[in-house]
């Protein structure tokens, strides 16, 4: 039997404030933080195979099939159901890697959710944001498809429908790591915790940003150019940062004064994730 190729969008994400509130006894970080989904997306091409086999002939460069996150969601969600099917993903980037944008959680977020529906394996959104987090904290936020406040470190959301903006984004040539960042000695971890309404009224600030500047010039100078025009501020470890605007007009006139030595470009904010458009609409792909 032979399986149609299906195509599904895997948006990036902003995070509009991050707050280090602590650090757990495993290493890992307490966060506050606020996830806006944009309309920047990964495409996937997945078709269903008989044999069972899960092959990724097509995929970011100098990331290994077997180092995709992609591929190993297809893998959990394949071991975690014993469906005898397997697929062939063809994943095509638009979304920067290493720039804080979410780019490979929600490559695998967008296979979780599209291989639930092919394999018809019939896991719960819920099943599968816990399936999804051992590959990344940003994972659950894409599973689960909508802007929303993230806390735990960032699993625990809660849904936030977030005024239309648009948003000017720089990436600045750099890839940071945020495991580094997260280890970083310089890193404060002791952000109060606190509601969402005032966080949402102060409009919190990125606790990360400090160490980053600090250590990748790059970023501090893209910062420095963005701030001239809008207040300007880093996502997730970086290294791409942003400035909000109310309209599409006054993004696309900024973007397009991004220096060259740059990338730069216009994304729409969303409170629903395109996958799940898809998949309310049953239509797959």
């Amino acid at each position: 039997m032979s399986h149609p190729e299906t195509r599904w969008p895997a948006p990036a994400k902003l995070n509009l404030f991050l707050h280090v509130t602590g650090r757990r006894a495993d290493g890992y970080h307490e966060l506050q933080t606020l996830f806006q989904l944009v309309d920047l997306c990964d495409s996937i091409a997945i078709t269903v195979r008989e044999d069972g086999q899960i092959e990724r002939p097509e995929g970011p460069a100098g990331v290994t099939a077997e180092a995709d996150l992609a591929v190993r969601a297809a893998q959990l969600l394949k071991k975690a159901t014993g469906s005898p099917l397997g697929a062939t993903l063809k994943i095509h980037k638009r979304i920067p890697i290493g720039g804080g944008l979410g780019g490979g959680s929600s490559d695998a977020a967008t296979v979780l959710l599209a291989l639930n529906a092919l394999w018809d394996v019939r896991l719960s959104v819920a099943q599968l944001a816990g399936l999804g987090l051992p590959l990344g904290a940003d994972v659950p936020v894409f599973v689960q498809g909508f802007s929303a406040f993230g806390e735990g470190v960032g699993e625990r959301l809660t849904p936030v429908a977030l005024p239309a903006r648009w948003y000017v984004v720089v990436h600045p040539g750099v890839g940071v790591r945020t495991r580094e960042v997260f280890q970083s000695p310089e890193l404060t971890r002791n952000s109060p915790v606190s509601t969402i309404r005032a966080l949402l009224d102060s409009g919190g600030r990125n606790d990360c940003e400090r160490v980053v500047r600090a250590h990748v010039p790059e970023v501090a100078e893209a910062l420095d150019w963005l701030a001239q025009f809008s207040p300007a501020r880093l996502t997730g470890t970086g290294s791409c940062v942003f400035a909000a605007f109310e309209n599409a007009a006054a993004a696309t006139l900024l973007a397009a004064r991004v220096p060259d030595r740059w990338m730069g470009f216009v994304a729409q904010g969303l409170n629903t994730s395109p996958v799940h458009e898809l998949l309310s609409k049953g239509r797959r792909g």
